[in-house]
């Protein structure tokens, strides 16, 4: 079992940054799928950014060119750059690690902070 724990959520002002961090608390070299995920106030959860094996990164059109997903294999930890927040950007956010090959799979997620941008 591998317990993620994620950190780095807050208020701040629209045009300002956070950084999230989600931390394992083992080894995540062996994942090869890295997401975030947000759920705004009174909707469903959505996707916002991924990782996968190689370091490919994809967006949602709604965040991309100001969030930057990474992933830290020394640290155990994922990371989510948010830049020019917006208040639409409002959320709880998760992360979610996992490793989708078909042998030795897992699927772990946080526990979710909060982003709250006010305009």
């Amino acid at each position: 079992q591998v317990q993620l724990v994620e950190s780095g959520g807050g208020l701040v002002q629209a045009g300002g940054s956070l950084r999230l961090s989600c931390a394992a608390s083992r080894s995540i070299s062996s994942a090869n799928y890295m997401a975030w995920y947000r759920q705004p106030p009174g909707k469903q959860r959505e996707w916002v950014a991924i990782m996968t094996s190689g370091r490919n990164t994809d967006y949602s059109d709604s965040v991309k060119g100001r969030f930057t997903i990474s992933r830290d294999n020394v640290k155990n930890t994922v990371y989510l750059q948010m830049n020019s927040l917006k208040p639409e950007d409002t959320a709880v956010y998760f992360c979610n690690i996992a490793r989708r090959t078909g042998i030795l799979d897992y699927d772990f997620w946080g526990q979710g902070t909060q982003v709250t941008v006010s305009s």
